[in-house]
């Protein structure tokens, strides 16, 4: 029964990734929500998965969309 709240959470960290216009902001949402989707997996007892997740999705994936937001320049509108 606690996968009804937390995927609903799931669901509203996504959300929020893609309505924030500040991108930092978003990826530290995706971040979360990566994170969150990792314990889902280790929940249904995937602990390979999780580990997987955790580690590429939240660690790595958010390193790379750091660096390349950083590497921009903003064009304020």
């Amino acid at each position: 029964m606690i996968f009804i709240p937390l995927i609903l959470l799931l669901t509203l960290l996504y959300l929020l990734a893609v309505y924030f216009r500040d991108l930092i902001c978003s990826v530290v949402f995706l971040a979360a929500g990566s994170l969150l989707l990792a314990l889902l997996f280790f929940i249904l007892q995937a602990p390979d998965i999780a580990i997987t997740e955790a580690a590429v999705n939240a660690g790595l994936t958010t390193l790379i969309y750091v660096i390349a937001i950083k590497k921009t320049r903003r064009f304020e509108e």
